[in-house]
């Protein structure tokens, strides 16, 4: 039986015909009687009988009919608990981000929390790229990257870029490098550098840089946490790449413009199409899209080679 099969029970229980109980669902007479015929194979008594030329309910129909009241009522309140439940601004969701993505876009998240707001839980999850679209089982929202150029992320999942950031080199203050407004691979391929993981968007921005300058690098050190790469530069350990909008400055290391290769990432935020049902999460997208303008516009300083550079990587 089924929920159609007991609604059709209940009106010819209190219409007392198959004509007028189909006028008022809207179905022909002959759809009414095979819904019928189908919910009596499941019950082991008969619920209708002809009483002359009307088809009425026994006892057994009738008590059925009951029961489906029952059985629309609960329906009717679990959907509107289901509707009530789409449309909370206040609900909790669930948000996973990369390490330096966190730390500029939590931060900021938080600063909107408050009544009639998403509740937001956050969570720092640095992952290889391809694992990304993987978080969405787990979070509502995903803040992920991936090089400029790379290939989109796969249909499962639904992506909306938030910032396209330039990727610069980073280097000591005292650098001899720092003296120049912005550098290009031959420049920097006999450093020693600092790198990430195989497996994670920048190294292919790091492999470019060889290629274009034909040599390899020197790679002493492999550091994923942006905040440790920054100490470690400062330190005179070597060159790194790092992102321009989303890391921490540090007073002993500065940006430098890379040209000759394009060095850029996109910061997206992934999600199941189905998640952006629920208001909450519409509102913690609309939210994290501001956020997102917010830490492009902290880049007030950045000077015209920087500006040119990216013109010559367009």
């Amino acid at each position: 039986m089924n929920e159609r099969q007991l609604q059709i029970l209940r009106e010819l229980g209190e219409l007392g015909s198959v004509t007028a109980t189909a006028e008022a669902l809207l179905m022909t007479p002959s759809a009414i009687s095979q819904q019928l015929r189908l919910l009596q194979r499941s019950i082991p008594v008969p619920l209708t009988e002809r009483d002359g030329r009307r088809l009425v309910l026994t006892d057994a129909g009738q008590a059925l009919a009951g029961a489906a009241i029952e059985v629309e009522t609960a329906l009717a309140r679990a959907r509107h608990t289901i509707e009530e439940f789409v449309d909370q601004p206040d609900a909790d969701v669930s948000v996973a981000a990369f390490h330096s993505a966190a730390a500029s876009f939590f931060p900021l998240l938080l600063a909107q929390a408050g009544p009639g707001r998403p509740q937001l839980s956050l969570a720092d999850q640095d992952v290889a790229q391809d694992h990304f679209p993987r978080l969405t089982r787990d979070y509502d929202l995903v803040l992920a990257h991936r090089l400029d150029r790379a290939p989109p992320w796969p249909a499962t999942v639904t992506a909306g870029t938030l910032l396209r950031e330039p990727l610069d080199i980073a280097l000591p203050t005292d650098h001899p490098l720092a003296a120049k407004p912005h550098l290009t691979p031959r420049d920097v391929a006999d450093q020693p550098w600092i790198t990430v993981d195989d497996g994670f968007p920048l190294m292919a921005t790091v492999d470019a840089i060889a290629t274009a300058a034909n040599r390899r690098l020197d790679i002493v050190h492999r550091i994923n946490e942006f905040a440790v790469v920054a100490e470690v530069v400062a330190a005179g350990g070597g060159l790194a790449l790092m992102p321009r909008w989303t890391t921490r400055p540090h007073p002993e290391v500065i940006l430098r413009p890379l040209s000759g290769v394009h060095a850029r990432r996109r910061i997206d935020v992934l999600h199941r199409p189905e998640r952006v049902a629920r208001r909450a999460v519409r509102m913690a997208l609309t939210e994290l899209r501001r956020a997102a303008a917010t830490i492009q516009s902290r880049d007030v300083g950045a000077s015209s080679d920087a500006q040119e550079t990216l013109a010559d990587e367009a």
